[in-house]
């Protein structure tokens, strides 16, 4: 069980890894103090990614905190 644990972890930090390569340019940390923000002006494909790479994110932290406690 902690193998195929593993393996998840492994599969879910490489599909973040590339999410987070895709994500578009222009909407770094600079934003983030006291400029503007394109956070909600996403559409399509720019939506769609950066709500999967929150998911993928989150399913990461999981299963890194789930093999951490009961592995």
């Amino acid at each position: 069980m902690k193998n195929l644990m593993t393996v998840v972890q492994i599969i879910l930090s490489l599909l973040l890894i590339v999410l987070v390569i895709l994500q578009p340019k222009g909407t770094g940390l600079g934003k983030s103090f006291g400029g503007q923000s394109n956070f909600l002006k996403r559409r399509g494909i720019d939506q769609a990614f950066f709500r999967l790479t929150i998911i993928i994110a989150v399913l990461f932290l999981i299963s890194s905190l789930a093999q951490t406690l009961f592995f």
